[in-house]
């Protein structure tokens, strides 16, 4: 698959980072950019690590499986889950991510912490009503950070929400306020919201974290 003008696109999005943190008076050092590497190959991966990026997302923990050998010797890469994970799937998830955005509900809670890994974890928050988004509903999320600082080997950072797809990327702005206003109220500072599209929104309304794939590899194509 042709990685060409990866660099490129690299500078545009850092730009757009930067212009969109300082129309907000935010220091754009302070915001993540999470190179989305779902359905590209290790070779996209470790081009984007030879230009500068750390922290890569990946949708799918068999599809990982099979990169992470290759990845592995990466210093200083960390590999995020930002797909929803089956409880079945947590040992693996805990050996393969140092991240998981994902965790929605104290079962999986505690069959992450039972990996005996240490992990950061994030909160999933479903903060919209279409049926194939995951997450846990705002007014259970408490309960959840409660289940989650009970257990010994989670770290838990912050929300992550996964608003419904729009070309007009004002429409998220809502939904991007709420899981703000959801994690200032209960003192967690890492926000995982914004995408290609939607970014600026995003760091408009305190994102710390933007999930970027299609603006940095182009349009994903299976098969």
């Amino acid at each position: 698959m042709a990685m060409e003008g990866l660099a490129e696109r690299l500078a545009v999005v850092r730009a757009r980072i930067r212009r969109a943190a300082e129309r907000a008076r935010r220091d754009p050092g302070l915001i993540r950019l999470l190179a989305v590497s779902k359905i590209f190959p290790a070779e996209a991966i470790q081009e984007a690590y030879g230009l500068g990026l750390r922290e890569f997302g990946e949708n799918y923990v068999q599809e990982f499986e099979g990169k992470a050998p290759l990845v592995s010797a990466l210093a200083g890469a960390r590999f995020h889950l930002i797909g929803h994970l089956q409880s079945n799937k947590a040992a693996r998830a805990a050996e393969l991510f140092q991240v998981v955005q994902t965790l929605d509900s104290a079962k999986l809670a505690r069959r992450l912490n039972e990996a005996a890994r240490p992990l950061d974890v994030m909160l999933e928050v479903k903060l919209s009503q279409e049926e194939a988004k995951s997450g846990v509903d705002p007014a259970g999320v408490p309960a959840l950070i409660a289940s989650v600082r009970a257990c010994a080997n989670l770290r838990l950072r912050g929300l992550m929400t996964m608003p419904p797809w729009s070309e007009d990327p004002e429409a998220p702005r809502e939904c991007f306020r709420r899981l703000r206003e959801l994690a200032e109220a209960h003192g967690l500072s890492e926000l995982s919201m914004g995408m290609s599209n939607d970014l600026e929104t995003a760091i408009e309304e305190g994102s710390t974290c933007v999930r970027v794939g299609t603006a940095l590899f182009g349009k994903r194509r299976k098969g």
